[in-house]
C-alpha cells in the first residue's frame, strides 16, 4: 500500500496512465536499464512485475537477433503506457556517455508518465548526473525491498 505522499506524488502518473488508449500489443512498462544490470537488478524488476500480471517491454527478450536494437527499443518506447529507468551506478555511467540507455533516458524525459527506481546508489548521486530524472517522483530499495516496488508499479499501471 502507498503511504499518503507516494499517493499524492503517483496521482498525476496514474491518472495519465488510466488515460492511455489501449492498443494491439501495449506493454504496460517500458523497463530502461543498464545493460550491466541486464542478469541481475533489471531481470529481478522484470520477473517480479510479471509475476504481478504487468506486460514489461525488456531488451533482453523483446529484441530478437538480427534486428536493429534502436529501432526496436524505438517501437517498444511507443507501445508502452510508462517508463520504469532502474537507476543503478551502472546506469549513471552508461547515461552519461551518450549510449543506448542515453537514448532511451531521453526519450522518457521527454512523456510524462516515468519512474525512477534507484537501486544501489541515491536520488542525490542520480540527480548529479540527470537532474531532469532525479526531479521525478519515485522509488528507493534502499527504502523497501525490490518486491514491494513491484508490487506498488503493478497497482500504479493496474486498469
Amino acid at each position: 500500500m502507498y503511504t499518503d505522499a507516494q499517493v499524492r506524488s503517483l496521482t498525476p502518473i496514474r491518472s495519465s496512465v488510466e488515460n492511455r488508449p489501449l492498443l494491439p500489443d501495449r506493454r504496460d512498462v517500458f523497463l530502461c536499464h543498464a545493460w550491466d544490470d541486464r542478469k541481475g537488478a533489471a531481470k529481478q524488476l522484470h520477473d517480479l512485475l510479471e509475476s504481478h500480471g504487468v506486460s514489461v517491454w525488456f531488451s533482453e527478450k523483446d529484441v530478437s537477433l538480427g534486428t536493429t536494437l534502436l529501432r526496436e527499443i524505438d517501437k517498444g518506447l511507443a507501445k508502452s503506457r510508462i517508463g520504469i529507468v532502474l537507476v543503478t551506478p551502472a546506469l549513471l555511467r552508461r547515461i552519461q556517455g551518450e549510449g543506448v540507455a542515453e537514448k532511451e533516458l531521453s526519450a522518457l524525459l521527454a512523456r510524462d508518465l516515468l519512474v525512477p527506481i534507484v537501486h544501489d546508489t541515491t536520488y542525490e548521486a542520480l540527480r548529479e548526473v540527470s537532474p531532469l530524472l532525479g526531479s521525478r517522483s519515485g522509488l528507493s530499495t534502499a527504502e523497501e525491498p525490490m518486491a514491494d516496488v513491484a508490487a506498488k508499479l503493478a497497482e500504479l499501471v493496474a486498469p
